[in-house]
């Protein structure tokens, strides 16, 4: 029996280290993408121009094997904002770190709650899911990673809850965007003269695709971190996915028997910490497209960063937390020498997370080049003409779906898709509105897995949770939110 029994074991060892050998990295998964996509560019038919113009939905241009080679280093020159942002983020979060303002906090927070902690989820998922859908947050969420991660790990949960909280939570409301700039504000600037939009049709749309959605989401991510806390072997993350996890955040050892308790330093350094992210929130809403004129320019803002809050984006997000890194570094009392290595230690535990972003902007620079994106989109236009508004409000849903996945920014496919749907719904006496969220859900829903954005990939990578298995975990997920998404968008398109 014992040699049977080790005989068993060790067959089920290989079967692991054979699956987990099949794991594909982030990298690689985009790399793939990118080859795939330069090889289907060859094969379409041939772009026609006239003059220099291109003749829409005409065809492709064949990328060359430079373009394709090069779509990863055009990709980090396109995504350097975001990839100086999370550099200097985790040069940020190293001194905080240095501190232990934010570990010693996150315990004293979870002996509070006393196994209350799944409370945590709701919580920050609607916050998330409001940043969503006022201004489209989700690229501005990739530092919210690491610091969920300490929290959820702490609380007995795992980097899978903590991955889930902001993705799904920030998607939900971006997926339902209602006032979003980037989204909604891009799509109706697209619209040709001419066709009239209601704007209260658009938020009525917005608000249930976003509630029901964000319904959804807290279900599951409530349901699975039950389960972890209950039981640990229940995580879906891999054992090499465990090690890096408690590698990297489980709490540390501590044998002292005392309660955790802040020192006034700490309890300082903690409300510069949420400050610091509360002001960044603040700026990258655009308060003035709501009228509230109160962070005019004149402001202390202003002087620092070049704009008032409400126009920033990522280089004056950036230029704010390279000030209170510097700050807190100070206030902390740390030497000259100190700083330096702790910032340049931060700085360095985000490279790889870097390449990620830049990899998965690559494939989107790719399609740009070759036209393919114009392609799918004018001739997919064609072949809806002639369906009804029940068939119609599915299938340009799901049109949007497949054009997500290689055009992951929101702005991006608004501006391609709108001056060619919109108008086309509304020669058919099809509502306008719907047509546009329609794009926006369906934006929103690639946006919740796509390997081509490259806050998800960043993300995750900063998490230690392999894209293959938040792929393999969020599927039930994804497929509940789209079923609703597509009953929800039929209805408004029939009523409206």
């Amino acid at each position: 029996m014992d040699r049977a029994d080790k005989e068993t074991r060790k067959q089920a060892s290989r079967k692991k280290n054979k699956k987990r050998s099949l794991t594909l990295s982030a990298f690689t998964i985009i790399l793939i993408l990118t080859i795939v996509l330069a090889i289907v560019t060859r094969f379409l038919p041939a772009a026609k121009f006239a003059g220099e113009e291109l003749v829409d939905g005409s065809g492709v241009v064949g990328a060359t094997l430079s373009q394709t080679l090069l779509a990863p280093i055009l990709g980090f020159a396109d995504a350097i904002d975001i990839c100086l942002f999370v550099l200097i983020l985790g040069a940020f979060l190293k001194v905080v770190t240095k501190t232990k303002a934010l570990e010693t906090g996150i315990e004293v927070l979870i002996k509070k709650l006393k196994g209350r902690e799944l409370i945590l989820i709701p919580i920050l998922m609607f916050i998330f899911s409001i940043g969503g859908t006022t201004y489209g947050m989700l690229e501005e969420t990739v530092g919210f990673y690491a610091l969920l991660s300490v929290a959820m790990v702490a609380a007995g949960m795992d980097t899978l809850v903590a991955s889930s909280v902001v993705l799904l939570g920030a998607g939900s409301g971006v997926l339902g965007s209602t006032i979003n700039p980037f989204a909604v504000g891009a799509a109706i600037d697209a619209l040709p003269e001419g066709i009239a939009i209601n704007q209260a049709h658009i938020i009525g749309i917005g608000l249930a695709l976003w509630l029901t959605t964000y319904v959804i989401s807290t279900i599951f991510v409530m349901a699975y971190a039950k389960k972890v806390i209950k039981k640990k072997g229940s995580t879906f993350l891999s054992l090499q996915e465990q090690k890096d996890m408690e590698a990297t955040y489980a709490p540390k050892d501590d044998n002292s028997k005392e309660a955790p308790k802040l020192t006034g330093m700490q309890k300082l350094t903690l409300w510069l910490f949420f400050l610091t992210f509360v002001i960044m929130i603040i700026g990258f809403i655009p308060w003035g497209s709501f009228g509230i004129t109160l962070f005019e320019k004149g402001k202390i803002f202003s002087t620092l960063t070049g704009l008032p809050l409400g126009e920033w984006y990522f280089q004056e997000s950036t230029l704010w937390f390279l000030i209170m890194t510097i700050v807190l570094g100070v206030v902390n009392g740390m030497s000259e020498h100190e700083f330096v290595d702790t910032f340049v230690d931060g700085a360095d535990d985000m490279v790889g997370v870097i390449l990620v972003i830049a990899i998965a902007r690559g494939a989107s620079v790719l399609m740009t080049q070759t036209h393919l994106d114009n392609y799918i989109i004018f001739n997919a236009a064609k072949a809806l003409q002639t369906v009804s508004k029940t068939v119609f409000a599915p299938l340009n849903y799901l049109l949007h779906v497949g054009l997500s996945v290689l055009v992951p920014s929101s702005s991006g496919l608004a501006s391609l898709s709108t001056p060619i749907m919109g108008p086309l719904a509304h020669e058919l006496g099809f509502s306008v509105e719907a047509t546009i969220m329609e794009m926006v859900a369906a934006n929103g829903l690639v946006n919740l897995f796509t390997p081509t954005c490259g806050a998800i990939m960043g993300g995750l990578e900063l998490a230690k949770v392999q894209y293959t298995t938040w792929l393999k975990w969020v599927a039930k997920v994804i497929v509940t939110i789209a079923i609703v998404n597509i009953v929800i968008l039929t209805i408004a398109m029939v009523i409206l």
